[in-house]
């Protein structure tokens, strides 16, 4: 995009994580936190679709760390933007692709995913619990080293046009 003289806006979703209490629950945990893991509807409001329509934005917003128990004020500061790139889990949730002009879906193995979790003490887990954690809100992410079928794919790669 810089060859084409394109100002980018990336913007990680990591840091509109809701808080611990709010994204997990043992009841139901893995529907829980794909329903309440991310502050979508701020983000949007606040953040993404302003600077879509006005291709500048200056917002300070709340912003938490995957193992923090508070929030931090964050300043998102953004000019003469051409395209926003979002990066993050869940962003493709079907009720969410409306606002994208273009989408990617670039997948690791979940076994890669799941080494990088506990290389860095994801949620300050041990490495069992990180893998019990996968286990109880990822189920549909289970890799061939820990928990699927052997011979079972774990890579894909896609991209849509909306419109």
């Amino acid at each position: 995009m810089v060859a084409l003289d394109l100002r980018v806006a990336l913007i990680n979703i990591d840091g509109w994580l809701n808080l611990p209490p709010v994204r997990f629950n043992p009841s139901n945990p893995a529907e829980h936190f794909y329903r309440h893991a991310i502050r979508f509807d701020e983000m949007f409001d606040r953040l993404v679709l302003p600077l879509r329509d006005r291709r500048s934005v200056c917002v300070e917003a709340d912003f938490t760390e995957e193992k923090a128990a508070s929030y931090r004020r964050h300043l998102y500061e953004f000019r003469d933007v051409d395209v926003i790139v979002l990066e993050g889990i869940y962003l493709l949730k079907r009720e969410l692709r409306h606002h994208y002009d273009l989408s990617f879906w670039i997948d690791c193995s979940v076994d890669t995913a799941l080494d990088r979790a506990i290389a860095r003490a994801q949620e300050t887990l041990s490495a069992e619990a990180t893998i019990a954690a996968y286990r109880t809100i990822l189920p549909r992410s289970l890799g061939p080293r820990h928990f699927r079928k052997a011979g079972t794919p774990t890579a894909r790669c896609g991209h849509r046009a909306h419109g």
